[in-house]
């Protein structure tokens, strides 16, 4: 709560000299303050919402799924070798320093399974809510309009039936691009709530994950090691050490 109160401080600032300022911001604050030509207008309140909600959610998702990621590349090395396979063979179409396009991200497939398998696994996201807009009866039991509904999807995840061998990291099985339009596949959401970032999320973890194995190996060391800090130059690669602890 008392980092809230800094963070509000600081977007009020922001607001206050955009406001001040004769320039136009093309950007997403300016747009949630928005101007004479906007047809909804939001108090200072919900734009300060909006924006710990986007710096959260946006955040924490996303690093969080690239942590995991790395750590199930490390434990299975038949994945990692077949995602820097792919990733090499786009390095090596391109330009030294020449950035991914959109055609690149599109052809990573297996690099997208990768991302798709890990909140499945780790569950970055325990569940949804929702508010009935009409009484709606489930298996027998009638849940009321205007009811607030946690959906509990880590539970689907691990749902064999849905996922054979849930508690196996298989990125394989996302190869089937049908699974993610399978009505229980809840990790980006589903419906008209499906989660607006989750194509700019994938795009950011897969970007990492093409540089980090691009440019990068790394070994997992013990903590003592770890204390002294130590550097071990690799083969065609920057040195990393990443521990388990």
């Amino acid at each position: 709560m008392y980092a809230r109160k800094n963070i509000h401080k600081i977007l009020r600032q922001i607001v206050e000299e955009k406001a001040a300022s004769r320039k136009t911001h093309n950007d997403m604050f300016a747009e949630l303050i928005g101007n004479e030509k906007s047809r909804y207008r939001l108090t200072e309140e919900q734009v300060f919402d909006q924006i710990f909600t986007i710096l959260y959610s946006g955040y924490e998702t996303v690093s969080v799924t690239t942590m995991m990621a790395i750590k199930y590349l490390h434990d299975h090395p038949k994945a990692l070798q077949q995602l820097r396979e792919e990733q090499l063979a786009i390095r090596e179409r391109k330009k030294p320093d020449e950035p991914n396009d959109w055609n690149d991200y599109k052809s990573m497939s297996f690099t997208c399974a990768v991302i798709l398998e890990t909140p499945r696994l780790a569950t970055i996201v325990n569940g949804l809510l929702r508010k009935t807009t009409q009484d709606v009866e489930l298996n027998g039991f009638l849940i009321p309009k205007g009811w607030r509904i946690y959906v509990f999807t880590r539970e689907l995840n691990y749902d064999p039936v849905l996922y054979p061998e849930p508690s196996i990291f298989n990125p394989w099985r996302w190869l089937d691009k049908s699974l993610e339009s399978h009505s229980y596949c809840f990790l980006f959401g589903a419906g008209g709530r499906l989660c607006p970032g989750k194509e700019l999320g994938m795009v950011k973890v897969s970007t990492f994950l093409h540089y980090f194995v691009t440019k990068y190996r790394w070994e997992e060391v013990e903590e003592v090691e770890i204390l002294k800090f130590p550097r071990v130059e690799v083969p065609n690669g920057l040195p990393v050490r990443v521990s388990k602890h």
